[in-house]
C-alpha cells in the first residue's frame, strides 16, 4: 500500500514537468591572457533575475547549457571568484561563442571573517545565510531556524520574530503554503535553501507597496540555484515496539513556472500529522459562528508534547502545487485530507469550594475519537503595480466520532457522539490602480455552512434532574446551526505624497437557524422531551451597513493610521417555542489609532489605541436547554449580550544586526464591560449555566519582554524572556457573586550552543508562577512549574550521529504533593552518502513513564486529571533522499 501511494505521489509531481524540447548553448570562457578558464558557473536569467539554468566550465573553459527556456530577455551570467562577474546577452553570445573574464583582487577582509555568521541587512530585509547556523545533524530548514538569533519556533510550528508571529513564509517569494507553513519547515531540505529573508513591513499586494503602512512581519526562504532545477524529496519507513510504524513521502519542486510540495504520510507513535495543517494566523471574519457545541467531555490536554502523550492512528495527504502564467498571473491549490483515530484514558477528580460547602466529582473516561479533515482551497491571483485579482475558493468536511465509556461518581454510562460539518466559501478580491494614482477596492465572501451533531447517553444520567429520580434508559440531544453569511463592500483611496485617504461602505448579512431537542427514551421505549424546556428553533438574522474612513501617513520615520468605522446594525431573532420575538437596533463608532516611530534605522516604537462595540451571537440567546456533554446543562435568560472594550498598547523592538541581538518588549491593557454574566450552578454530578442580565466588568493588564543575541565567541544563540498577566473578573457560582484576581507570571531562558566541532548542546527552561485569589473570600491558590528541555547532538564519525535529549517537568500546587518526572530519548544515525539514505534507531520514554499527573486551578477550585501515556517506543527507519 506503501508502495502504491508514493507511486501515486511521484507520478502526481511528476506530470507537473513538462518535457519540451531542449536547447543547447555553448562557448568558451578565457582570461585576458587567451587561457581558458574552469569551474565558472554560468548561469542562464531572466530580465528578474531568476535562475532558469546553469552549468560549469571544463578544464577547456568550454561549456554547454541545456533549456527550453525562450525569449529576448534572457541573459548568461559568468561568475568565479578572482574574476570580476559579467553579464553577457544571448544576442552578444551567438556573434562571438567567446567569452572574456576580467581578473580582480580578493577582498582579504571578507575572507577573514567568512566562518564568522553575518546578518545582512537590505531596507526592511534581513537575511541570515542558512549554511552560517546549519551543522551536519541538522535536516530540515526547521532545525535551522531555531539556531537564527531573533527568530523563535514554537513546539507546534510557529514561527515569530523578535517577538511578534510571522504573517506568511514565502518560497522564493511565492506563498504556496498560505498560512499553514508547517509542513514546509518540517519537509524542506535545509541544505536547499541559500538564506532566510525577515521581511518586516510585508506587502505582498504591489500597488500599494509605495504608501506602505504595513507591520506584517513574513519569512521568505531563498532557494538555491542548483535546488531549483529538480524535484526533491525522501520516503521514510520505519517500524518499531510495540506494534508501532511510520511512513512519509515528500516531492518537492520549486523552479519559476511550478512550486508543488507534496506529501503523504502516516503513523502511529503519537505524532499528529493534522499539524501540518494548522493556519497559525487566520484571517478574522464578522462570521461569527460557534464551533461545535457539543462534546463528550473530554480531558483536555495534558502539559506535554504531543508525542509524548497521543495513542493514535493516523494517515494523511497534502498536496500544494502552484502554477504561474503570464501576466502575472498563478493558480495555487492546496488540497489535503486526514484520517485520525485516536485513544485516551483519564481519571479527573474535582473541587470547588463556594460559601463553606465543597462540591466534588470524581470522573473516568475511556474516549475512542475518529477526526477527519477534507479540505480543498483553490485561489486565482494576479498580482501587478495597475491590479490586484485574488480569489479563493475553499470547501472544507470536518466529520468526528466520538465513543466513551464515562464513570462519574461511580456512576457509568457510555456514549456516542456524530459532528459533520460542512461549510463552501468563497472569497474575492479586486484592486485596481487608475492614472491619477487613486485605486478602486472591491471584496467581497459569500459562505454557506452546516454543522449537525447528535450525542448519545446510555442509560440516562442526572435521573434527579431529568426523571424525577426514576432510572431511564437513555438521552438524545441533536442539534444543527445552519448559516448563510455574505459581507460585500467598494472602497476608493486617494494617495497623496506621504498621506492616503481610504473611504469604505459595504454590507453584510448573516442568516442562522440553532434547532435543538433534547429527548429521554424511558425503559418502556418511550421517548419524550427531557424537560418542557428542551426544544430551540431559533431564527436569526444579522445585518450591518457601514461605513469606515481610513486616514495613512508614511515617512522614512513615522508610519500612522486613523481608521473611523461607522456602522448600523440590526438584529432580529425569534423562537415561538419560547414567545421570543426581538428586534435589536445599535448605531457603533469604534475608532482606532495606530502609530509607528523609527527611533533608529533598526529601532522603533509601537502604540496603540482601539475603542470596539460587540454584539453577541446566537449562542448567547437560546433559552431551551442544551446538553453541552453529558453533565453540563446550558441555556439562557437574557437579552442579548453587548460589550464594550477600550484597548490600549505599547512596544518598543529593537536589533542590532552586526552585533545579532534582538529584543522586545510590550504593554497591553484592556477594559471590557458586559450586560450579561454566565450564571452557573454546580453540584456534585452535574452543571448548569444559564446567561443571565447583569453589568460586570473585566479587565486585564500584560507585560512581554523577550531577548535573543548570538555569542560569537561561543558560537551560541541565547534567549531570555519575562511576561506578567493580571486578570480581574467575576462570576456567578451558585448564586454567589464572585471577583477573581488572577496573576501569572512567566520566565524562560534559552541556548543552541556548539560546543566544538563535533558536539551541539540545546537547553530551554521555563518557570511559571499563577496566583488565583477570590476576592472577599480569603480562599485562594497557587500554581508553579519548572519545564526543563536538554539535547545534545554528537558527530561521533564522519556519518555517525547521536542524539540524547531530556525533558524534567516540576509542579509544585500549595494543597497537593509535588509532582515531578523526567522523560529521556536517544537516537542514533548513520547517514549512506552513497545511496543517499539515512538509517537510525531510537529510543523514546526510556524511563517508560505510563501516568502522567497534571493540575489546573483557579482561585476556588482544584482539578488534578491523571493521564495514560504511551510507554517506552523503539524505532527502527530508513529515509532515502532524492
Amino acid at each position: 500500500m506503501k508502495k502504491v501511494l508514493f507511486l501515486l505521489i511521484s507520478l502526481f509531481s511528476f506530470c507537473l514537468l513538462s518535457a519540451n524540447a531542449q536547447k543547447q548553448i555553448k562557448g568558451k570562457v578565457k582570461d585576458q591572457h587567451t587561457k581558458p578558464i574552469p569551474s565558472v558557473m554560468v548561469s542562464l536569467k531572466d530580465k528578474e533575475g531568476n535562475t532558469l539554468g546553469f552549468s560549469r566550465s571544463n578544464e577547456k573553459g568550454e561549456f554547454n547549457l541545456s533549456t527550453d527556456e525562450a525569449g529576448t530577455d534572457l541573459f548568461l551570467e559568468f561568475s568565479i571568484i578572482g574574476y570580476e562577474k559579467k553579464n553577457l546577452s544571448l544576442a552578444e553570445l551567438s556573434k562571438n561563442a567567446e567569452v572574456t573574464l576580467t581578473e580582480s583582487q580578493i577582498n582579504l577582509k571578507t575572507v577573514e571573517v567568512k566562518n564568522r555568521p553575518r546578518l545582512s541587512a537590505n531596507g526592511d530585509t534581513l537575511n541570515y545565510k542558512t549554511s552560517d547556523f546549519s551543522d551536519k545533524q541538522d535536516r530540515s530548514i526547521g532545525d535551522v531556524l531555531k539556531k537564527m538569533p531573533g527568530i523563535e519556533v514554537a513546539e507546534n510550528g510557529k514561527i515569530s520574530y523578535n517577538g511578534k508571529n510571522i504573517s506568511n513564509m514565502y518560497i522564493d517569494g511565492d506563498n504556496l503554503l498560505e498560512d499553514k507553513y508547517g509542513i514546509g519547515t518540517k519537509s524542506i531540505p535545509h541544505g536547499a535553501v541559500d538564506k532566510v529573508q525577515v521581511i518586516e513591513k510585508d506587502q505582498p499586494i504591489k500597488m500599494l507597496q509605495k504608501n506602505n503602512t504595513s507591520d506584517d512581519v513574513a519569512l521568505n526562504l531563498v532557494i538555491k540555484d542548483e535546488a531549483k532545477l529538480k524535484m526533491m524529496g525522501d520516503i521514510k519507513a520505519g517500524l518499531g515496539t510495540p506494534d508501532r510504524f511510520d511512513g512519509n513521502a515528500n516531492a518537492m519542486l520549486f523552479n519559476k513556472k511550478v512550486k508543488f510540495l507534496n506529501n503523504i504520510k502516516g503513523n502511529n507513535i503519537g505524532v499528529d500529522p493534522g499539524l501540518d495543517l494548522m493556519a497559525f494566523n487566520p484571517l478574522g471574519s464578522e462570521n461569527t459562528k460557534p464551533s461545535n457545541l457539543l462534546s463528550a467531555g473530554a480531558a483536555g490536554v495534558p502539559v506535554l508534547p504531543q508525542n509524548r502523550t497521543l495513542f493514535n492512528k493516523a494517515g494523511q495527504a497534502n498536496f500544494n502545487n502552484l502554477f504561474k502564467f503570464k501576466n502575472d498571473l498563478q493558480l495555487r491549490a492546496n488540497v489535503s485530507y486526514l484520517y485520525d483515530e485516536r485513544k485516551q484514558v483519564y481519571n479527573k477528580s474535582s473541587e470547588t469550594i463556594l460559601a463553606g460547602q465543597t462540591f466534588a466529582y470524581q470522573e473516568n473516561q475511556d474516549n475512542y475519537i475518529n477526526p477527519q479533515k477534507l479540505r480543498g482551497q483553490f485561489t486565482l491571483t494576479g498580482n501587478t503595480n495597475d491590479y490586484y485579482f485574488n480569489n479563493a475558493f475553499i470547501a472544507e468536511y470536518l466529520p468526528v466520532r466520538t465513543n466513551s465509556n464515562v464513570f462519574i461518581n461511580g456512576v457509568g454510562a457510555f456514549q456516542s457522539l456524530k459532528q459533520d460539518m460542512f461549510t463552501l466559501s468563497n472569497d474575492l478580491a479586486y484592486r485596481k490602480k487608475f492614472k491619477s494614482g487613486n485605486m478602486l477596492h472591491f471584496s467581497s465572501s459569500l459562505s454557506r455552512s452546516t454543522q449537525p451533531e447528535n450525542l448519545d447517553i446510555k442509560p440516562g444520567l442526572n435521573q434527579d434532574i431529568l426523571n424525577s429520580g426514576n432510572p431511564y434508559s437513555g438521552l438524545n440531544q441533536f442539534l444543527d446551526l445552519p448559516t448563510l453569511y455574505t459581507n460585500n463592500s467598494v472602497a476608493m483611496a486617494f494617495p497623496k505624497g506621504k498621506f492616503v485617504q481610504t473611504y469604505r461602505a459595504g454590507f453584510l448579512v448573516q442568516q442562522q437557524t440553532l434547532e435543538s431537542t433534547l429527548n429521554k427514551t424511558q425503559n418502556s421505549g418511550l421517548t419524550e422531551l427531557a424537560t418542557a424546556n428542551s426544544l430551540n428553533d431559533l431564527e436569526w438574522l444579522r445585518s450591518k451597513w457601514y461605513i469606515e474612513n481610513l486616514y495613512e501617513y508614511t515617512s522614512d520615520k513615522l508610519t500612522a493610521g486613523l481608521r473611523i468605522p461607522i456602522s448600523y446594525n440590526t438584529i432580529k431573532y425569534s423562537d415561538i417555542n419560547h414567545d421570543l420575538n426581538e428586534n435589536v437596533d445599535r448605531f457603533f463608532v469604534n475608532p482606532s489609532l495606530t502609530i509607528k516611530y523609527q527611533t533608529s534605522p533598526e529601532n522603533y516604537v509601537n502604540i496603540a489605541y482601539s475603542f470596539r462595540n460587540n454584539l453577541g451571537t446566537i449562542d448567547d440567546l437560546y433559552n431551551g436547554i442544551v446538553l453541552r456533554n453529558y453533565r453540563s446543562f446550558f441555556a439562557n435568560n437574557a437579552p442579548l449580550s453587548e460589550s464594550s472594550q477600550h484597548g490600549f498598547s505599547g512596544a518598543f523592538n529593537f536589533k542590532k544586526a552586526i552585533d545579532m541581538i534582538f529584543g522586545n518588549i510590550a504593554l497591553n491593557y484592556n477594559i471590557t464591560d458586559m450586560n450579561t454574566i454566565s450564571s452557573y450552578t454546580i453540584s456534585n454530578n452535574s452543571q448548569v449555566r444559564i446567561v443571565l442580565p447583569l453589568q460586570n466588568q473585566m479587565k486585564s493588564l500584560g507585560l512581554n519582554t523577550g531577548l535573543s543575541k548570538y555569542l560569537f565567541s561561543l558560537r551560541s544563540t541565547v534567549s531570555a524572556g519575562f511576561a506578567v498577566n493580571r486578570s480581574q473578573y467575576q462570576q456567578l457560582q451558585n448564586n454567589q457573586l464572585l471577583p477573581f484576581i488572577n496573576d501569572a507570571y512567566s520566565y524562560k531562558a534559552g541556548i543552541e550552543a556548539k560546543l566544538n566541532k563535533f558536539m551541539n548542546f540545546s537547553y530551554s527552561g521555563t518557570f511559571s508562577n499563577n496566583i488565583n485569589k477570590a476576592k472577599g473570600t480569603g480562599v485562594s491558590n497557587n500554581y508553579q512549574q519548572l519545564r526543563q528541555q536538554g539535547g545534545l547532538a554528537i558527530t561521533m564519525f564522519k556519518s555517525v550521529f547521536l542524539n540524547l535529549s531530556a525533558e524534567h517537568i516540576f509542579t509544585h500546587q500549595s494543597s497537593q504533593p509535588d509532582l515531578k518526572y523526567l522523560f529521556a530519548d536517544a537516537n542514533i544515525r548513520y547517514k549512506v552518502l552513497k545511496l543517499k539514505t539515512d538509517l537510525e534507531f531510537g529510543i523514546t520514554n526510556i524511563a517508560n513513564v505510563k501516568r502522567f499527573e497534571a493540575i489546573n486551578v483557579s482561585a476556588n477550585s482544584l482539578t488534578v486529571g491523571t493521564y495514560e501515556i504511551p510507554g517506552r517506543v523503539a524505532m527502527l527507519k530508513a529515509t532515502f533522499n532524492y
